[in-house]
């Protein structure tokens, strides 16, 4: 009933061994990390040789570090539309890391194309695909995969958890152990909380029948197009099918809820 196929179409997805085999679809929670510990290839070796504090803007480009020389034409990054030019050379696919980002750990991967702006804090292991934007103030703990054309928005906080390909969470999320499925958009202050106030693990129901998940931390499942509202709150162990809609200000219960649910 909670395979992941019955949330994402994951099949052309780079990452969707991820999911064979899982009866459930919260058991790829305690996955994540080791999947990125040992798969993860990261491509930053050649700003390490500084602090993890990178002082000034830099960009990557086919294993070379710019440091000077290139100017910028702003853009969304997940549409590509954010450049980089070298001389007279358009740099197609070109890294860019503003100045004041933190990076913690060698085990960080960025792919093409995306930019990680002013204030961001990343901390490994962490894969960040191709053309997304992690935007000025976001969190990124670590034990986080975020896919093509995402974006991690200003002061989003991610924690052990997975965007699909064109999740957003543009502005104030909180994500915790959780995972959004394609195309999932989170309005502003919207909190996927993921630990319960009393001191048991958490258990989901569907039907007649109560799962215990085993997990301490859980927070929510968004299936493919599923969207939120400003200022909504899911609780810990909520199972949202695809092309559901939260309200704004919307508090959601604990549990499942079918495709297309609208939930005020």
């Amino acid at each position: 009933m909670f395979s992941p196929g019955h949330f994402f179409d994951y099949s052309d997805w780079e990452h969707k061994e991820l999911f064979v085999g899982l009866e459930q679809v919260w058991e790829v929670l305690p996955k994540i990390k080791p999947y990125l510990q040992s798969q993860l290839h990261p491509n930053l070796e050649g700003i390490f040789f500084k602090a993890p504090f990178l002082t000034q803007m830099v960009v990557l480009f086919e294993g070379r570090v710019l440091e000077k020389g290139f100017s910028i034409i702003p853009g969304d990054a997940t549409k590509g539309e954010c450049r980089v030019v070298y001389g007279k050379q358009k740099l197609e696919g070109a890294i860019i890391l503003y100045g004041g980002v933190t990076l913690i750990g060698k085990d960080i991967y960025i792919g093409q194309g995306t930019v990680i702006e002013t204030g961001a804090y990343i901390q490994g292991p962490a894969f960040i695909g191709q053309q997304t934007e992690v935007r000025q103030g976001a969190y990124i703990r670590g034990g986080c995969l975020v896919g093509d054309h995402c974006v991690v928005g200003h002061v989003t906080e991610m924690k052990n958890s997975i965007m699909l390909n064109g999740a957003k969470a543009g502005h104030f999320a909180y994500i915790g152990d959780s995972i959004l499925g394609k195309d999932c958009n989170l309005g502003a202050g919207t909190k996927l909380a993921n630990l319960k106030i009393v001191k048991n693990t958490i258990k989901v129901k569907g039907g007649n029948k109560i799962y215990d998940t085993g997990l301490r931390k859980f927070g929510a499942i968004l299936g493919d197009a599923t969207v939120t509202g400003c200022n909504s709150v899911t609780n810990p162990g909520t199972l949202l099918g695809p092309k559901c809609i939260v309200g704004p200000n919307a508090t959601v219960k604990p549990g499942y809820y079918p495709p297309k649910s609208v939930i005020r």
